[in-house]
């Protein structure tokens, strides 16, 4: 009986087994039977499949680009622009940027964006720190004054945080984070960094649609803006592969620096006497301020100095004579003022001031701010160390004309003569609102 129960059991496992001891033959030959039983139309098309076999063997891979680009004829036509017309200005962005794309992008790293959005810097401004648009947006991020000023930014008589590539990739950081978590989109909040959120809010309502590219085939959205999507992406494009698009990148120095704090107002010109560099180099370190001396109005002011001078300005600063430490000072010209008059208030000469601030004819214009170089113990300043060649750094602007705007009103507001901005602008005697002219300002002044 038993020897019967064994030969049941044995039969009953070869039977269920029968199955997995077939020939792999005749399991292909099943798959394909069963292949062929599948409606046609639920069979995954051969490239779907191959897609997902490619993102899952790329899915550990560094991507090329943190924003996804596309490669359409709006690209490739800004992608031509910059190889042939446009070549020697994107030159000097690509040379430009390798001092700053570095420091920017830790910058977006540490706030978690997307490292591809220092490409902004290059189509708004070159990376140009004194770049100032005819809507009078400033510095490598264009910010508009309110704009900066919401994110953070100082701007005022003294300093404009707007032209720091440190502080203003911050505020930009924050605002372009404020605009993805807006849209849930890098098109949409790039089109809206250009714009305004409010316009592109309208757009996306009017054509019902969250994808930029149908924005850019609506009327719903300026020109400016439907070109800009597409510029970026062929600058990052580029810029990521130059030499695959023909241009030899000439590197610029990185930007590294010391820092040291400045408790009083003092000259920069001084301070890179201490330090033994240049105002120039001082100056170029520390774009943000728009004058020729540190704030007045704090006891902490950091400062950018050339790597490695820290220790010799300390050291030479502590041991200058009392009558080189300067205090500045902001004067308002008041009517029927004149320079003899205001250089004997402070102990000075008329020269010194003139000199100083740039002055045409030795006249003085009620309403206008001088700085005075003022002496706690009422002595005569020694002001050997300001050499003349460092004052008056000029820099072409267009200026946009506002309403109620007239050749005078200009001229008076950027400290020209109206006979300046004729020469400039072919002569011209009359201006209209919204018509652009060409101005040459103090790039301290911007």
């Amino acid at each position: 009986m038993r020897h019967r129960f064994t030969a049941i059991t044995l039969l009953s496992c070869s039977v269920l087994l029968l199955p997995f001891l077939q020939s792999p033959v005749s399991a292909e030959t099943a798959a394909q039977a069963a292949e062929r039983n599948i409606p046609r139309e639920l069979k995954p098309p051969v490239q779907d499949l191959a897609q997902i076999d490619e993102n899952i063997e790329g899915l550990f891979e560094e991507k090329p680009y943190q924003i996804p680009m596309v490669l359409n004829d709006s690209v490739e036509n800004h992608l031509e622009y910059f190889k042939t017309r446009g070549r020697d200005v994107f030159q000097k962005w690509l040379d430009r940027s390798t001092r700053y794309i570095p420091v920017m992008q830790d910058i977006f790293r540490e706030k978690n964006l997307p490292e591809d959005l220092v490409y902004v810097a290059m189509i708004e401004s070159g990376f140009n720190p004194y770049a100032i648009s005819w809507a009078r947006a400033v510095g490598p991020w264009q910010f508009m004054p309110h704009t900066g000023k919401l994110y953070g930014l100082k701007i005022d008589w003294w300093v404009d945080e707007r032209k720091d590539p440190i502080k203003a990739t911050h505020a930009a950081a924050e605002h372009f984070k404020d605009l993805h978590n807006l849209f849930g989109s890098w098109p949409l909040a790039l089109a809206s960094y250009n714009a305004g959120a409010g316009k592109v809010q309208r757009a996306v309502l009017r054509t019902r649609s969250e994808d930029f590219w149908d924005l850019k085939d609506s009327r719903y959205i300026r020109r400016e803006t439907k070109n800009y999507i597409p510029k970026f992406m062929a600058a990052t494009i580029i810029a990521k592969n130059p030499d695959a698009y023909g241009f030899i990148v000439q590197p610029a120095g990185p930007f590294v620096y010391d820092e040291v704090v400045i408790t009083e107002s003092t000259d920069l010109r001084l301070i890179a006497r201490c330090a033994g560099t240049t105002y120039e180099t001082v100056k170029e370190l520390n774009p943000e301020l728009k004058r020729w001396v540190t704030p007045p109005d704090t006891t902490h002011y950091i400062l950018r100095l050339p790597s490695g001078t820290k220790t010799t300005f300390t050291a030479n600063y502590q041991n200058l004579p009392s009558d080189q430490k300067i205090r500045w000072e902001r004067h308002l010209v008041g009517k029927g003022a004149t320079l003899a008059g205001i250089a004997k208030q402070y102990n000075t000469t008329p020269e010194t001031i003139s000199d100083i601030n740039g002055l045409k004819k030795n006249r003085v214009t009620p309403g206008k701010h001088l700085l005075i170089p003022v002496d706690g113990n009422s002595k005569q300043q020694d002001l050997s160390y300001l050499s003349p060649e460092q004052f008056g750094k000029k820099q072409q602007i267009l200026y946009r004309v506002r309403r109620g705007d007239n050749l005078t009103r200009i001229a008076h507001k950027h400290e020209v003569t109206v006979a300046d901005i004729r020469q400039w602008n072919n002569g011209i005697r009359t201006v209209r609102a919204g018509q652009k002219i060409k101005l040459v300002v103090d790039v301290d002044r911007i």
